[in-house]
């Protein structure tokens, strides 16, 4: 499972210093002229401005040297982690870093006292954030915790979510494809009653003779809005139930496009997955990428991010 939270993007400079975390081990640059050590990664000593530095190893220990309380989060994905004691730490080296206190009551936090690294792992696929405890805490390494995995199922096997377990919802969006739908066929009689519904009777969709000689693809093929709406037809095996919400409704697609055509007399199927999770004064969206296809084609005919409102 992946997090929706905004995560650090590591530069060339700043590699090494996420590298290391990921085995559990803070990395932090000392001059190789003066001695001195550097933090933020970058090319120049801060003391000498030689560039000469090297990463190297330290345990992390240090005080603390200012911290803030947060009540209100600076994005709905951070209201899970409320209240948050954002902190400088102070590492023995000398150098401050920017980071988060954790496991440590509120009434117990003090200027100056002993503190130590937490390696969090904040994704299964092992991303780590610095964080720091008290030197009276244990430390060490945070193990990802699924928040999924605790959840009861229902008689299909899906995962139900609340609709206000916001770590649960983030954790669906993993960019992970369902299996593929049903298939259906989509033939010049379905695309007949579609032009005769919607009006649209162009002869690319309409005129089989016309068709052979002056298309493009020498058939007649769906219109795009047609099979976007067959997604209907299709059966998707979602991994998960929302549950908790009083209403749902259909708010819309922020992206519809028809890569690729879909001839008369074809076979489509679909898959999707949760492409995003925001919260806004609206309610819940969730995003879904409903991608169909011609049975037997890499190119999708559709692509649909369908948004989903809760409430």
């Amino acid at each position: 499972m992946a997090t929706s939270k905004p995560m650090p993007l590591a530069t060339t400079i700043s590699a090494p210093f996420w590298q290391a975390l990921e085995q559990n081990e803070l990395h932090i640059q000392q001059c190789n002229q003066c001695d001195g050590w550097v933090f933020f990664p970058r090319k120049h000593c801060t003391h000498c401005l030689a560039h000469d530095l090297e990463f190297k190893s330290v345990n992390g220990e240090g005080t603390l040297y200012s911290y803030t309380l947060t009540r209100i989060p600076t994005m709905p994905e951070f209201s899970d982690e409320m209240p948050q004691a954002l902190a400088v730490v102070e590492l023995s080296q000398g150098v401050r870093i920017n980071t988060t206190l954790i496991d440590v009551a509120e009434s117990d936090i003090e200027i100056g006292m002993a503190v130590k690294p937490v390696f969090d792992k904040v994704s299964s696929d092992g991303k780590t954030l610095l964080r720091f405890t008290s030197a009276a805490n244990q430390g060490g390494v945070r193990d990802y915790q699924d928040p999924l995995l605790n959840l009861e199922r229902n008689a299909a096997g899906q995962v139900q979510v609340p609709v206000d377990n916001l770590s649960a919802l983030y954790a669906l969006a993993d960019n992970t494809f369902t299996p593929w739908s049903n298939e259906y066929v989509v033939d010049q009689a379905l695309i007949n009653d579609f032009a005769d519904l919607s009006g649209d009777d162009y002869w690319l969709h309409t005129d089989v003779e016309k068709a052979k000689t002056d298309s493009p693809f020498k058939t007649t093929i769906a219109h795009g809005s047609l099979v976007q709406v067959l997604q209907s037809r299709l059966t998707i095996a979602l991994p998960f139930e929302i549950v908790g919400f009083q209403t749902m409704v259909n708010y819309g697609s922020n992206r519809l496009r028809f890569p690729a055509p879909v001839p008369a007399g074809s076979t489509i199927h679909g898959r999707s997955k949760v492409k995003d999770i925001s919260v806004s004064h609206k309610g819940i969206q969730l995003t879904l990428e409903m991608n169909i296809h011609v049975l037997g084609n890499d190119k999708p005919s559709v692509i649909n991010d369908l948004v989903i409102l809760y409430r």
